[in-house]
């Protein structure tokens, strides 16, 4: 397959979210050409890294933590030569990734970078990743396909773990009582495909009422979000694009549920220096300089238009603040709102062995 075919099939396999609100977000200040090193940290199919390409970028580092994905980018990079640099590896170390291109530029930063948080469609599409209770498959959710699995997860940790992970990072009301299922349910044979873990979960609570989510949306999201360290993963790269950013570049930022919403939103207002806090009685201390601007205080959201052709798009929220001059202030996961769940990485290494 040439490479303009490879192309013409990828812009046809997944349509990114939100691409023309996110590219009016990256856009230079004042009309100015899309110069300098960009940076996609979330590549999947491609689609914002072509278009901010498509638009003059000098250089573009795309990043994906999922080899399969980087693996169909190799089929039409070539047809953006050395402007296109493609990088297997985690957003978390987005600026160590971008360090090669920016020392080969000279350049002072990053003029812009994207996120596209979550699980991609893509990924969801195919029964063999177990990411989707919709149809059959291994129960997976690796989005590196590599590391402790979703069944090693649900078939390996106390019941107590599992109930944390439900209710954290699933926010689930009824986690004990579906992490109960589960243990009473793997003693029986372990549990291994999408399929019966949606089974054991729709077992534990209502009928959904027309419009409402499959009763397993929540369990298979905190599943899928601790296999993979998915808040965790955010937070580092929300820091690491504050080190990489040069002055006046922006981040974009596209989460699809209130958990990494929350976060964006708490680093965006603590870096913009609108963090809340302060009284009569105890006056707001002075903190550093902020190093972000706000772009718009609230969260952008799909057209009608959009939501038409991709109903996925609903649950997307898009939040983007430019870099200021002022130096990079570490990250604290517990003011930006992040489940307290304990020692995910120990837990994960438990049920590993």
């Amino acid at each position: 397959m040439s490479g303009d075919d490879a192309l013409a099939r990828a812009r046809a396999a997944h349509a990114p979210v939100m691409l023309d609100e996110v590219l009016a977000a990256l856009a230079p200040e004042g009309g100015g050409a899309w110069e300098g090193a960009w940076l996609d940290g979330t590549l999947g199919a491609g689609g914002y890294a072509r278009a901010i390409l498509e638009r003059g970028a000098r250089r573009l580092v795309a990043i994906d933590r999922d080899p399969e994905a980087v693996a169909r980018a190799r089929e039409w990079a070539g047809i953006y030569g050395e402007r296109l640099v493609l990088v297997h590896g985690a957003f978390g170390d987005l600026d160590r990734h971008a360090a090669p291109t920016l020392a080969e530029l000279g350049a002072p930063g990053l003029a812009g970078v994207v996120l596209d948080i979550g699980v991609s469609s893509m990924q969801i599409d195919q029964p063999e990743r177990g990411f989707s209770f919709q149809k059959d498959g291994p129960l997976d959710m690796r989005m590196a396909q590599e590391g402790p699995s979703a069944a090693d997860l649900v078939n390996r940790a106390e019941e107590a773990d599992l109930a944390d992970i439900l209710h954290h990072y699933g926010e689930e009301r009824a986690a004990r009582r579906i992490a109960r299922a589960i243990v009473a349910a793997r003693r029986e044979g372990p549990i291994e495909t999408t399929l019966r873990l949606a089974r054991i979960v729709e077992s534990c609570l209502p009928r959904p009422r027309p419009g409402q989510p499959h009763p397993a949306t929540r369990s298979f999201q905190a599943l899928r979000i601790a296999v993979n360290d998915e808040l965790g993963e955010l937070i580092r790269a929300l820091s690491a694009a504050e080190r990489a950013l040069a002055p006046g570049g922006t981040l974009a930022v596209v989460t699809f549920h209130s958990l990494e919403d929350r976060i964006v939103k708490r680093f965006f207002q603590q870096r913009a220096g609108g963090a809340p806090g302060g009284s009569r009685h105890a006056p707001r201390l002075e903190g550093p300089a902020p190093s972000f601007r706000l772009l718009s205080r609230k969260a952008a959201t799909a057209s009608e238009e959009e939501l038409a052709r991709n109903p996925r798009a609903r649950s997307a929220r898009l939040r983007a603040a430019r870099r200021t001059d002022a130096p990079p202030v570490p990250a604290d996961p517990a003011s930006l709102g992040a489940p307290r769940l304990g020692d995910l990485a120990g837990l994960m290494r438990r049920i590993s062995r």
